[in-house]
This record gives C-alpha cells, structure tokens and sequence, in this order.
C-alpha cells in the first residue's frame, strides 16, 4: 500500500510536537451546531472532493462501505498459517522472507527465541497471521516429543500449516514426530523442502514424498528460490477468515483478555471475581499455562474473562512452554474486546509491562489499566509510582485505571465502570457531520502549520470503522506527524474516546486537470 493511502509512514513516532497558540471553543459550538446543518456542511465538502483524483477505494470507503461493522456478525480474524518444524530448518529465514523484512531472529544456535511470535502478512492481495514457532530450547531428553508438542500447539491455532524439512538431511526422527502429530490435527499441510539452492539438489526435496503429504515444495528460503509457488498452495487452503477465532456478539458476554507479567496477580484477581480457586494459585512465576475462560458475574452482568498464560522476562533462552505461553496470551488477546492490564505496583515499572501494554494497544483493543497491590503501598514507592506512570505510561494515558487488591478484593467492582467506559468508546461512532465540523473548527482555530510555502487543508474527513474507531482525512498535502496527534488528542477531548486506542490515516489526494 502507497504511502499516500495508509497516510501512516515510519516517521509518525517523530517530529516535534504540533503546540496550538490560543484558546478555542470547539466543544461549545458543536453544541449549538443543528445535526440537520453540520450533515449538510459535511455534503458540501464531500461534493468538492469530486475536484480531486480519487480511487475505487475512495469511493468505497465514501460510500460507507468500508470496513463495516455488522454488530450481530462474529469477529473476523485474518486466518493463520503456523510454520512449524525441528531445530535448524530455517523456519525464521522463511520467515522473514515471507514477511520480506527482517523480524525474526536468525541465528546458528537451534531454539534462538524471538519476543514475536505472530506477524501479520500479506500475498497477492490477501491478509493472513504467520505464526512461527521456533521457541524452544535444546533439550537431550525427549526432545523429538517436545518439538512435536510445541507444533501442535501452533497447530491447533491455526487454519494451515507450512511443514519445513531440511532437504539436504531428509526427514529425521524429529521430523517423523511432528509428522505423526500433524496427522492427528487433521490440518491443511503444505510440505517445504527448504535450503533446495538449485536444480540439482531438487532430487533431494523428491525424496519427502514419502511423509505422506503430497507434493513437496522445493524452496531456498534463504535466496527466495520457490517461495511464491509455496505460499500461493498456502492461500489456495486458507479460508477467508480464521476458523479458531472470534467470538458471537449476539447476546453474548463481553470478552476481558486478563494480561500481566508473571506473578502480577493475574490469577488471585480473577478467582476474587469469581468468588473461586478456580485456578491455581502459585508464588512461582509463571505457574498459569493454558487460558482459563471464566464466566463472571459483575456488577448485575455476565462477563466472560480470559485468565491467558503469563509471559516471562526476556531471556536469551525461554523455555518452550513459556514461549507458547506468549503465543496463547496473544490468541486470547485477539479474541477479546477489552484486555486489562494488571501492573504490581510494589514493583517498578517493567520494560516488560510497557512490552505487553503495547501488544495490548497494537491488537486495537479497548484497554483498562489496573494497578494492583494498592494495599501494599507505602507513601515513598507513591511518589516514585507517579513519576514512573508519568515517564512510562504517557502514551497510554486515555485509559482509565483502576486501583485494586487483587488478594482482598478491594476495588474490584470499580472494574465495570471502566470496562463500560473503555468498551463504549472502542463501539463509537462519530456522525459525519459531527466530524468534519469538528476538523473544521479545529483547522480554523488552529491551521497546520505552512511547508515549503504550502499548507496542507483537510478536505474532508470520515470514521471508517469502529472496534477500535478508525479515521480517514481526505487532505491536499501531507500532515506533520505532530499534528496529527494534535488531532487526536482534541478527538478524544471533544468526543470521549477514553479506554480505546484511535487510528488516524491520510489519503493525499491532487485536484483533477482543469479541461481546457
């Protein structure tokens, strides 16, 4: 996608701030505005954009039919291909080849772990999740059960499997394991004789017809060699959307993703919410490994928790089931609506927590912040605490938070207010007219500033969608990163917006040549 059309370049995290010079009374005069007259304002502006070269994504996305949120419909996940694989195959080089950049780590060493584990792709136009699956650590004893474990629990989350082989060693012991639990899952399976450099060794790649899944595909995932054959099989067996994803909206609970570091209080909270152990509570990090759904009552409702398995500090070497723990947190995060973070906050401020608030923020879900150990808190670490959330937490200071025990319970029922407040702004929408405005007020009160003797104009914008809100401004020229934070900021002032993350995207359009 174009620069101009994503309206979302790597400098957005730079350049200085947009700071508005004045005061201004955008809030009062939306409120005298008449709905009937701002709708009519926003048709005049979008009438003008006919001056403008526009494409059939445009006119879709102005026709209203972009991105639209059928509020009975499950939620739709792009669906997943899981690579999976001994030690050594060269799962990450293909990786990042599929990817066509460099995210997973590529190293001699088997069972180097990476932070990320799901990355979203792209293939001829189709959206899907990769899921790689090399997180596990060399271990002399059952290791050909442990590889074929880890697989299968990647299989189990996914629509379709790529199966990586050596070609040059053939398939080995290991590899007979993961083939026998390949064949228990019943999964779609492509085989990939990967490091096949040229003709001459595609005798070799021949050989692994004898797994018993078709066609092998010879690939160099290295040099690229083969790799548009193989993920072109991949998408002819991925469905549209994952089958092991989302969740009925139709009278059904709301979904809370429970996420923390280890050790947080993950656990204790939820058994306090549920009035049950309903999961085992350890002081040994890490103790929780498989999702725990929970069906809650809380304040008069029914509430539907995910208790996911915690993720570890970064180490060089993880083992494999805390790897996968990382992997089913994100699972259970990509079906929420909401996800709670709990911070300790007896504890600094972890580059761990930023870590997984940001997996929170980047999944665009509805997010609550609940800092927990209230009860252990001494007036020295509050003082340290503040700066801590003021220097770390900046970026998520739309949140609401909650301040709790997850081991007496105080608070607890603090948590719906600001589960109803984060999940009433990630459903909004914003009438047209409401929003354009507003940027016409705000534009007016406080211009972008001039570049290169130019200055940008917002022509016209509109919510694309919602879960979370998605903005599109149509624009003459490129608006500074700054100022567009600028933007959402007086968004969420004017309108809420308060628990939910907010996406803002440009498409720069030039004015049609005048007929002579």
């Amino acid at each position: 996608m174009s620069a101009n059309r994503s309206g979302n370049p790597g400098e957005d995290n730079f350049g200085d701030e947009y700071e508005p010079s004045g005061e201004d009374h955008i809030a009062e005069h939306l409120q005298e505005l008449d709905d009937e007259e701002a709708e009519q304002r926003a048709a005049s502006l979008r009438a003008g954009l006919a001056d403008y070269e526009l494409d059939e994504e445009d006119a879709a996305l102005l026709a209203g039919r972009f991105e639209e949120v059928d509020e009975n419909a499950p939620l739709k996940l792009d669906p997943v291909l899981a690579i999976v694989g001994r030690p050594n195959v060269g799962k990450s080089t293909l990786v990042n080849r599929i990817l066509g950049r460099r995210e997973a780590v590529v190293e001699d060493t088997p069972g180097v772990t990476r932070d990320r584990v799901s990355y979203p792709a792209t293939w001829n136009g189709r959206n899907f999740t990769l899921v790689d699956t090399g997180g596990w650590v060399h271990d002399a004893k059952g290791i050909h059960a442990r590889v074929a474990d880890q697989a299968g629990i990647a299989a189990d989350m996914a629509d379709a499997v790529l199966f990586v082989v050596d070609s040059n060693v053939g398939a080995t012991a290991t590899d007979e394991a993961v083939v026998r639990m390949l064949r228990r899952k019943k999964k779609p399976v492509i085989l990939v004789a990967n490091k096949v450099d040229d003709m001459v060794q595609e005798a070799d790649a021949s050989a692994l017809w004898s797994l018993g899944f078709g066609q092998p595909y010879p690939v160099s995932a290295l040099h690229g060699r083969g790799t548009a054959d193989m993920l072109d099989a991949a998408m002819e067996v991925l469905p549209e959307y994952s089958a092991h994803g989302g969740l009925a909206r139709t009278g059904g609970p709301r979904r809370v993703a429970l996420l923390g570091r280890p050790n947080v209080g993950k656990s204790s909270l939820l058994n306090k919410l549920a009035g049950s152990e309903r999961v085992v509570v350890d002081p040994l990090a890490g103790t929780t490994r498989d999702p725990v759904d929970e069906i809650i009552e809380l304040g008069g409702r029914t509430w539907l928790f995910v208790d996911p398995a915690g993720i570890r500090r970064r180490v060089h070497m993880q083992q494999g089931a805390d790897f996968y723990a990382s992997l089913r947190t994100q699972s259970a995060l990509d079906k929420a609506e909401v996800a709670v973070v709990l911070l300790a906050v007896d504890e600094v401020l972890s580059e761990q927590d930023v870590r997984i608030l940001q997996m929170a923020i980047d999944s665009g879900r509805a997010l609550v912040l609940a800092f927990n150990k209230w009860d252990l808190l001494d007036e020295d670490r509050r003082r340290y605490l503040e700066r801590e959330i003021e220097q770390d937490l900046a970026h998520v200071d739309w949140a609401p938070r909650v301040n709790l025990s997850a081991r007496t319970g105080w608070h607890k029922d603090r948590l719906v207010p600001a589960l109803d407040k984060a999940l009433e702004s990630w459903d909004k929408r914003i009438p047209t007219g409401r929003l354009n405005a507003f940027l016409g007020e705000l534009v007016a009160a406080h211009p972008h500033p001039v570049r290169g003797g130019k200055q940008p104009r917002i022509l016209f914008g509109t919510q694309a969608s919602s879960r979370p809100p998605k903005f599109v401004l149509f624009t003459s020229g490129f608006l500074d990163p700054g100022y567009r934070r600028f933007i959402t900021r007086r968004l969420r002032e004017t309108f809420g917006f308060e628990g939910t993350p907010i996406e803002i995207s440009m498409r720069v359009r030039e004015k049609r040549p005048r007929r002579k």
